[in-house]
């Protein structure tokens, strides 16, 4: 066997006693006299010692040999020590018998084989050890980075475990941005750490992908880079480094560099991970060349796995953060169009879905902000205020179901109807002026114009007279048709001008107002008939219809739910399902009493005028004292005063 240069084992003899023997195995031991058995120091190399009676006597005798680590064999040099040491359990072989230096040699030679071995199963057990431990603690990130969502945490979180996986000082990370307007993909800088320089500033610079920087070789080549001096690179190498750019304006010193680019799981280059100058100590600072002296580490095999492993963990994360955002922005998308659409069906409303969500969105904040009242334990996650703004942007949509000339209908006529009854009010004006100068011409044929003076005088008083009830009859219509509450001397006037009756162009009496049209005049309030009433209504079961088919994620499973009851009250009056206070949940509470408002002080709504915001919130605590909505949420709008923003700001684009 050809022995190595460099020692391989350690020699711990007594002061004075080290054996010719000994010295004969030359380069393979590093022989150190000691005085005391604590003296025994083990490191990177196998153990022996030489033990005799001196060195039992200098400490605890066995206890001390049994505090001895596991990798020293023991040799002893006499039968008391040997004995000693096979009393402690820590005896291995003994010079005392050996009957020439030939046999001591073997022993020697015996002994350090057996310190080899054991020190080789330790370093085995303690790298399988710590490679367990590494899997495990890379598991643990790789978990960590899979469940973080918000793309600055989890780039700070890649970060700051790779620096403390490898003990780095610093950490750059950069990330593949797409060119524009058919330029080359470039490194876009997101993030840095600096142990030593702790409150950096954070520039916003691009590097091209190409191999004249550090991160931009890591990036074109796919492979990993390891320098040892960033400040003497190697001849050759395309890429430079530039120390004036950070090292002397901020006073720090990169000397050790690994760049790892992170790779999906396609294979494709995501973005860069570059760690700066591996330590000694993790909480050494780097800022001069005698620091970097110091304390930096070379990044070795296994710094360059490791770092590997987690840049891949870190490239799938980031590219699953990025679909993530990529399915909330197309999901955004399906919701402006939704909310366009119901715009688009119901102009009269446009807006009414962004401040109904805002307004409850807004109160929902004030609501987690409460340290005391009724809301001091009730707090929103970001998924749960995601879901409320979704139910509120969504809670019209059954509109689209609703026939559209129910749904536009500002008046208690159809169109066709007002059309229909104005040109029935002309007609009858042209059939009493054809009928008054019919009459005329009878009148002065029969009498002579002086004879039918005085008759003529007679049927134009009842012409005129006529035509002041018509158009006394036409105000009445046009005044009943307003989606105002109808007073009771109303129904008793349009009763009279139902029951009025005129000949019609083929000479049969007709009536003024049909049933159908005497029908909707009659509306006690508003612009719709119970029908009409009803299929408004739907809209409620429609819209919880519809977001029922949608396959949302567990964050936002309650969208449908909180939408459908926004019509309840808490007296079961509400509709459509009359449920009361205890099936009502605060997040609907908030969007009842948000929807309540707007439309009451909404200034789009043609059918009526907007209410100013003091008699709306009037209302709303008359609603609250009678037990419909509920009183607590009503105090918080007023209290908060957050209405104010929908009253400020234009939301009819979204």
């Amino acid at each position: 066997m050809t022995l190595p240069d460099a020692p391989i084992a350690i020699l711990f003899a007594p002061a004075g006693r080290v054996p010719e023997v000994a010295r004969a195995l030359g380069s393979r031991l590093e022989v150190r006299e000691i005085s005391r058995l604590d003296q025994v120091e083990v490191g990177t190399l196998p153990a022996l010692l030489l033990l005799d009676g001196g060195l039992l006597g200098s400490g605890e005798g066995a206890g001390a040999l049994r505090a001895l680590p596991a990798g020293v064999a023991v040799v002893s040099l006499d039968s008391g020590s040997a004995k000693a040491a096979e009393g402690a359990g820590r005896h291995f072989l003994s010079l005392a018998g050996a009957g020439s230096e030939e046999v001591a040699l073997r022993i020697l030679r015996a002994a350090l084989d057996h310190a080899v071995a054991v020190h080789g199963v330790a370093e085995a057990r303690g790298a399988v050890s710590h490679a367990r431990d590494e899997l495990r603690e890379l598991n643990r990130i790789g978990m960590a980075l899979m469940s973080e969502r918000d793309p600055d945490r989890l780039l700070d979180l890649i970060l700051t475990q790779a620096r403390r996986l490898t003990v780095s000082d610093a950490a750059s990370l950069y990330l593949v941005e797409a060119g524009r307007a058919g330029e080359p993909d470039c490194l876009h800088f997101r993030l840095a750490q600096n142990h030593s320089i702790p409150d950096l500033p954070a520039p916003d610079f691009t590097l091209p992908i190409d191999e004249k920087s550090i991160a931009g070789y890591a990036a074109s080549t796919g492979e990993p880079l390891v320098i040892g001096d960033a400040y003497e690179l190697p001849e050759g190498v395309p890429f430079t480094f530039n120390r004036s750019s950070f090292d002397e304006v901020f006073g720090y010193r990169a000397k050790s560099m690994l760049a790892v680019p992170m790779k999906d799981h396609r294979g494709r280059t995501v973005g860069v991970l570059q760690l700066i100058n591996r330590k000694r100590d993790a909480e050494a600072r780097v800022r001069t060349e005698e620091d970097a002296r110091r304390v930096v580490l070379p990044y070795d095999e296994r710094d360059v796995e490791v770092v590997q492993s987690l840049a891949g963990q870190a490239a799938v994360s980031i590219e699953n953060g990025r679909l993530y955002r990529d399915i909330e922005n197309l999901f955004e998308g399906f919701i402006k169009a939704a909310v366009t659409a119901i715009d688009q069906r119901d102009p009269t409303t446009s807006g009414h879905s962004v401040r109904v969500a805002t307004l409850t969105c807004d109160l929902a904040e004030m609501v987690d902000r409460a340290d005391a009242g009724p809301y001091k334990d009730i707090r929103f996650s970001r998924e749960q205020m995601k879901e409320l703004r979704y139910a509120g942007l969504l809670h019209d949509f059954g509109k689209v179901g609703v026939r559209e000339h129910v749904l536009v209908k500002s008046k208690k006529l159809p169109p066709v109807m007002i059309e229909r009854i104005e040109a029935r009010f002309d007609l009858i004006r042209r059939t009493l002026e054809v009928g008054y100068q019919e009459r005329r011409a009878i009148l002065v044929t029969t009498h002579g114009p002086e004879g039918a003076k005085r008759l003529v005088k007679h049927i134009k008083k009842e012409y005129e007279e006529g035509l002041q009830r018509v158009d006394r009859y036409q105000l009445a219509v046009r005044e009943a048709n307003e989606p105002r509450v109808l007073p009771e001397e109303a129904s008793g006037v349009l009763r009279e001008i139902a029951a009025s009756q005129f000949p019609d162009v083929s000479g049969n009496l007709a009536h003024y107002l049909t049933l159908d049209e005497l029908h909707f005049l009659s509306i006690p309030k508003g612009s719709l008939d119970p029908a009409e009433r009803q299929q408004i209504e739907s809209h409620v079961s429609l819209t919880y219809q519809f977001l029922r088919q949608i396959p949302w994620t567990k964050d936002l499973s309650r969208v449908a739910e909180i939408a459908h009851g926004h019509h309840e009250k808490l007296d079961g009056t509400g509709y459509p399902r009359g449920v009361g206070d205890l099936d009502i949940p605060i997040q609907t509470r908030l969007m009842t009493v948000s929807d309540i408002f707007d439309a009451l002080t909404a200034s789009d709504r043609p059918y009526k005028k907007a209410l100013p915001s003091e008699r709306a919130i009037s209302i709303l605590e008359m609603e609250s004292k009678g037990g419909q909505l509920d009183a607590d949420v009503v105090q918080l709008l007023i209290d908060s005063e957050v209405y104010q923003r929908i009253l400020r700001e234009d939301w009819r684009s979204f």
